[in-house]
Order: structure tokens, then sequence, then C-alpha cells
């Protein structure tokens, strides 16, 4: 199953949403192939750099990223890995 489509309206998602520096949104379904999660969607890695993180703890940006994504999240996205800094920490 190609998730281009899936990635690239998640990419959208998230430009508009944080008007990031930083955005690698990486699709690494292949790499989990075979486990049980692979066939319930997408597992995704998340590397965005972001002034709406300033000042905001770890949980804090984890939850804004799953509240711009939420669409996806409930069909077709198993798993996402995030890593949310702001300018000053990236």
């Amino acid at each position: 199953m190609s998730t281009t489509p899936l990635r690239d309206a998640m990419t959208q998602a998230l430009a508009e949403r944080f008007d990031p520096l930083v955005l690698e949104l990486v699709d690494d379904s292949a790499a989990h192939a075979g486990h049980a999660g692979a066939r319930e969607g997408a597992h995704f890695n998340l590397r965005i750099v972001s002034a709406r993180f300033a000042g905001l703890p770890r949980i804090s940006r984890h939850r804004l990223v799953y509240d711009a994504l939420r669409p996806w999240m409930a069909e077709g996205v198993h798993a996402l890995a995030i890593d949310a800094r702001s300018p000053e920490e990236a």
C-alpha cells in the first residue's frame, strides 16, 4: 500500500499549522512489515522545528502535533515517532 497521499496530506497539515523551519515526515512502514501493527496502518517518523514549540514541554508539543494530525491518526496511521523542537533547540 502506498502511503504517499497520506504522507502528503499530513505534511501539508503540519506546514499550515506550524510554519516550520524544518519538516521531515518519513514513511517508515516498510521497516515494520510483518508485525501486527503493519496491517493496521502506516508508521511515520516526524522531525519538525517550529517557533510554536518554544517554551513548551515535550508532552505539549506532542499534543499539538497529534491535534494537527487527528483526522489521519484514527485512519491510516498506526505509529508516529515525534521529534518536535523549537528553533533554539535545533
